[in-house]
């Protein structure tokens, strides 16, 4: 099937993820100077350890609450009302949603303040071990938290944005994080403020920015959201009824870092941190890929499904997968064989010393093996919420988890940091085919042959990949720190993936050309209820 023969759905699925894509890549890279200009002044020591800890609290407040359970439970039912009921009981809905949320948001914030030291005690048990740390991470903490508030509400706008269609915003918000991060750091350092107060400042004000530019968004998109008294509505119920479980079932990946996090703080100084490097590299493909095509998934299925099109809802998941596998695999691949060039020439200056980055390598070839396992189960998780289904999900999601603090407590001695990440890769792959094989049965998911012929030359070029990069890396005495190197071998195993991708079929080249060629017209990306497209 050529691409040009694609659902409609597909087509702007994928398009979408492209935009969502090429600004997570914006952020990603702008990250990582972030966390370069980090490893320099904090390196793996215990104020390192400390901020990664208090930034990790709001950011899995913000996964449990924003992003990934509320998306499960909001967005489908925002979606389906904007294309059967139309704009007035859709922005209803979104404006019930935020009352409520707003409230329970600031209750939240102020308790977790309050009982700072209690959290932290269950985040990073470890800590307690060295007083003036703990303490450090506890003031840290409190900054920082704020930042729950601010980044849920934006999540709330993100959603109803990316239900109507419109993915630049929230997709590059998070550059405004990363500016911030980097202004803060630089400006206040200068000041005399400690570089892990500054960063926890900074935060704080990313997370305003953040609201705000979203809440711009919002108007330039012909919608506003007033804050109305909260009211448990029909609506609301709905939403808080999918809500619940898809805390658990939307968020298991987080949760499972976060239990990595618990796990680290029992391990040597700096486990956390060598863990947090190696996950910032793994989540580049992750979030580039995974999590621009999960982002745009959700709404494409939930319309397609709300008006009876369940075909081409099956079909464009096969294509989000041939899709993602593609690139998740090489990347996966290549993370794996040159991890170590890539955290020395990121990371190795400054208190980031030449053990941390080894450290930090091994960590990341472990990341790497469960990366396409990550993406699916983004991929897979929009399949059940599309269909207000969260039950089957949250079961998945406390076996996971199990499973997760099973693997971490057995491997953590032996392997330390190294066993920490295999247990989440195991995890997520655990996840993954369990999610793909209910949604099989179901008949919500029937792999096509087209996903598994592609998957197979995708797997063989990755091999003739993986071959060059051996090849030049043992040249270069598998130790080389020369950012000249590094190019050459991502450039290397670039071309030797892409020759063979084409030779062997897993890419067409006329099929990109095409696709890439054939822009959508004025508004194809935008929501269309009368006809259910988007």
């Amino acid at each position: 099937m050529a691409i040009g023969r694609l659902p409609r759905y597909a087509m702007i699925m994928i398009r979408n993820a492209l935009t969502v894509g090429m600004w997570t890549l914006g952020s990603r890279l702008l990250g990582f100077v972030r966390d370069i200009l980090i490893a320099i002044m904090l390196g793996a020591g215990p104020a390192a350890d400390a901020f990664f800890v208090a930034l990790r609290l709001p950011n899995l407040f913000r996964r449990l609450f924003g992003e990934g359970a509320f998306s499960a439970a909001f967005v489908p039912e925002y979606t389906g009302r904007l294309a059967q009921a139309g704009e007035v009981p859709a922005q209803r809905l979104a404006e019930e949603i935020t009352a409520l949320m707003a409230v329970w948001l600031i209750a939240i914030t102020v308790a977790g303040m309050i009982f700072m030291p209690l959290l932290l005690h269950l985040l990073a048990p470890g800590f307690t071990l060295d007083p003036a740390k703990f303490s450090l991470t506890i003031r840290l903490a409190r900054i920082t938290f704020p930042y729950v508030l601010l980044i849920c509400l934006s999540a709330l706008f993100a959603g109803v944005l990316n239900a109507r269609g419109h993915f630049a915003a929230a997709a590059s918000a998070p550059i405004l994080f990363n500016i911030c991060i980097i202004g803060t750091l630089l400006l206040l350092y200068r000041a005399g403020v400690a570089p892990a107060d500054a960063l926890s400042y900074g935060v704080v004000l990313a997370g305003i920015l953040q609201l705000l530019l979203l809440s711009w968004a919002l108007l330039r998109a012909g919608t506003t959201i007033r804050l109305l008294r909260p009211r448990l509505t029909p609506g609301v119920k709905i939403v808080l009824r999918r809500l619940g479980p898809g805390l658990i079932g939307a968020s298991v990946t987080q949760l499972n870092l976060t239990v990595d996090t618990i796990i680290a703080s029992l391990l040597p100084t700096g486990t956390v941190s060598v863990l947090y490097y190696a996950d910032r590299v793994n989540q580049l493909p992750l979030g580039v890929i995974g999590a621009a095509l999960g982002t745009v998934l959700l709404p494409t299925l939930s319309r397609a499904i709300r008006i009876g099109e369940n075909g081409v809802a099956r079909e464009t998941l096969n294509r989000a997968i041939q899709f993602s596998l593609l690139f998740t695999l090489p990347s996966a691949t290549a993370l794996a064989i040159i991890g170590l060039p890539i955290m020395q020439a990121l990371f190795n200056h400054g208190a980031f010393t030449s053990v941390d980055a080894a450290r930090s390598a091994a960590a990341l070839a472990a990341y790497a093996f469960g990366l396409p396992a990550f993406v699916l189960i983004k991929l897979f998780t929009p399949g059940f919420f599309a269909r207000g289904d969260t039950k089957t999900p949250v079961q998945i999601g406390f076996a996971t988890v199990a499973l997760n603090l099973a693997l971490n407590l057995a491997l953590m001695h032996p392997l330390q940091q190294i066993g920490i990440a295999l247990s989440t890769s195991l995890a997520a792959w655990f996840n993954s085919l369990l999610l793909g094989f209910f949604l099989s049965r179901r008949g919500d998911f029937v792999i096509d042959r087209r996903v598994v012929g592609r998957t197979l030359r995708t797997v063989a070029a990755c091999l003739v990949m993986t071959i060059v990069l051996l090849l030049l890396h043992g040249l270069e005495g598998g130790t080389s720190v020369h950012d000249l190197n590094l190019i050459i071998l991502i450039l290397a195993g670039f071309a030797s993936f892409s020759g063979a991708a084409l030779a062997l079929g897993a890419l067409r080249i006329d099929e990109l050309t095409e696709f890439l060629s054939r822009r959508p017209k004025l508004g194809e990306t935008k929501l269309d209820p009368a006809r259910g497209t988007g």
